[in-house]
């Protein structure tokens, strides 16, 4: 009778084992990762474009550099673009008092710069065109890299300008999202595909765009 009883408990405790598995492969917890299907609508969203904009699993990132909306940092025009690149921020300021904040990636070491410019110009999947100390520093790279996913700029770029003169600086997508929230450009701001062509939608040229 006893080796009857422990061999019930057994098989209750292996069946107990393997719904808990079953339950567990089944609930999907949230671990902040988007589904598949959200994935999908997400791409959706994109398909008008020239070329596949690749949609970021942003639970890999620091929740800092995810859009959000939040109190202006600091009062300043409808529509100014305030880069932080100490904290690797860029604010959209609004008019109620709001801004949208995205993470960005900005000048590595030697790199770096900071003033006030305007948006001078404006290109959906531009062509890249490396400056001359690039390609001596980098023997071998092409004078133009071709609109497309693995263009250095992304899916969008606003130009910066001084005094009506090319900064050579600019506001632009990224084929490396991994260096969001980093010193990794050569002076640019790098921002994830999705986020630039949000903002470039709502920027017209002559925006204001305060580097810090």
């Amino acid at each position: 009778m006893r080796i009857f009883l422990d061999l019930i408990l057994k098989t209750k405790a292996v069946f107990l084992l393997i719904f808990a598995a079953l339950a567990g492969c089944s609930a999907h917890p949230d671990d902040g990762r988007p589904s598949r299907a959200v994935l999908a609508s997400q791409q959706a969203a994109f398909a008008s474009e020239p070329h596949e904009v690749r949609i970021i699993d942003r639970s890999r990132f620091d929740r800092r550099f995810w859009p959000t909306d939040i109190k202006t940092p600091q009062h300043l025009p409808l529509g100014t673009i305030l880069i932080d690149t100490k904290n690797k921020f860029l604010y959209l300021h609004r008019s109620d008092g709001t801004a949208r904040r995205y993470g960005i990636a900005v000048g590595g070491t030697g790199h770096s710069w900071s003033g006030t410019a305007k948006v001078g110009r404006k290109a959906e999947w531009p062509a890249w065109y490396p400056t001359d100390d690039m390609r001596n520093l980098t023997p071998g790279l092409p004078r133009r890299i071709s609109p497309g996913t693995h263009n250095p700029l992304g899916a969008r770029a606003l130009y910066l300008y001084r005094n009506s003169e090319d900064t050579l600086y600019r506001i632009h997508g990224t084929s490396e999202p991994w260096t969001i929230g980093t010193e990794a450009s050569s002076g640019c701001i790098r921002m994830i595909n999705e986020d630039v062509i949000d903002l470039y939608d709502q920027v017209p040229i002559g925006t204001t765009v305060i580097v810090k």
